[in-house]
C-alpha cells in the first residue's frame, strides 16, 4: 500500500523548512504528498523536492479565490509540479446566497479544469451534514448540484453523525481519494488509533474500493511528524 499525507499535519515546519519535512515524511515512508499551501515557493523547486525524495503530489487543497480569482496562474503553478487534483478544503456556505455562487463557480471550473487534465473536488468538514442559515444541507447540494470529485473527510462526517463507511460506498463513483482521520466525537482531533472514529473499518472499505488514503492529523500534539509517525505506523499495521 502507498499511503499519502495532508502537508497541514506538518504545518509547524513546512513554512519555514518544506524540504526538510517533504524529507522526513519520505523516510517514514509516505509516498504522496497533499499541499496546503505553498509558503512562496516555486514551483520548480516544488517538483524538485518531490522527486529528490521519491513523492508525488496527489492533490492540493487550494481556495477557491485562488481558482476563481488567479486561474491562470494556478493552473500553470499545478500543472508544473504534476497535479492533477485540486481540491477545496471548504468554504462559507453559511446562506443560500453564498451556496449558490460557491455551486455556480464549481460548475464553471470543473469542466475547465478537466479539460486541462485536472480534477476539481470538494473536502468536506462537519458543518456540511448540517443545516445553514437557510436551511440547507450544503453537502446535498453539492452533490445533488455538481459533477465535482468528493475527497470524503471520514473523521468530520463522522464528528457530524454520519457513517463513513456508508457514505464512502454510496458515493465511490465520485471518490477519488479521502482523508483518513481520528479522533473524538466532540471534534477533538487524534492521531489514528487513538480516537473514537471507525478508522480500521473506514481503512477495509478504502481499500475493497481501490479509493487511495491520505493521512490528516492536525493537533500538532507534540509536533506534526510525531502524529505523522503515529499515523504510518497505524496503517501499516493493518496490512
Amino acid at each position: 500500500m502507498e499511503y499519502g499525507i495532508q502537508m497541514y499535519s506538518v504545518r509547524d515546519i513546512t513554512g519555514k523548512d518544506m524540504e526538510g519535512a517533504l524529507k522526513a515524511l519520505a523516510e517514514m515512508g509516505y509516498r504522496n504528498v497533499e499541499f496546503a499551501g505553498f509558503f512562496g515557493i516555486p514551483a520548480e523547486k516544488i517538483k524538485a523536492m518531490l522527486d529528490r525524495y521519491g513523492l508525488k503530489v496527489s492533490g492540493t487543497h487550494t481556495g477557491w479565490q485562488e481558482i476563481a480569482d488567479h486561474y491562470e496562474e494556478t493552473l500553470t503553478y499545478h500543472k508544473a509540479i504534476g497535479n492533477t487534483r485540486i481540491i477545496i478544503p471548504g468554504a462559507d456556505l453559511s446562506t443560500k446566497e453564498k451556496l449558490d455562487a460557491f455551486i455556480e463557480m464549481l460548475n464553471e471550473y470543473q469542466p475547465k479544469l478537466a479539460a486541462e487534465g485536472i480534477t476539481l473536488g470538494y473536502h468536506n468538514h462537519d458543518h456540511e451534514f448540517k443545516p445553514n442559515d437557510d436551511g440547507q444541507i450544503i453537502y446535498d447540494e453539492i452533490v445533488s448540484r455538481t459533477d465535482v470529485a468528493l475527497e470524503i473527510d471520514t473523521y468530520w462526517a463522522y464528528a457530524a453523525g454520519k457513517d463513513p463507511v456508508a457514505l464512502m460506498e454510496s458515493l465511490k463513483q465520485r471518490l477519488p481519494v479521502i482523508h483518513i482521520k481520528d479522533g473524538l466525537s466532540n471534534r477533538e482531533g487524534k492521531p489514528l488509533g487513538m480516537g473514537t472514529a471507525p478508522v480500521a473499518a473506514v481503512y477495509k472499505k478504502a481499500v475493497a474500493l481501490g479509493v487511495p488514503m491520505v493521512v490528516e492529523s492536525e493537533t500538532l500534539q507534540p509536533d506534526g511528524l510525531t502524529e505523522a509517525r503515529i499515523c504510518i505506523e497505524y496503517l501499516k499495521s493493518q496490512e
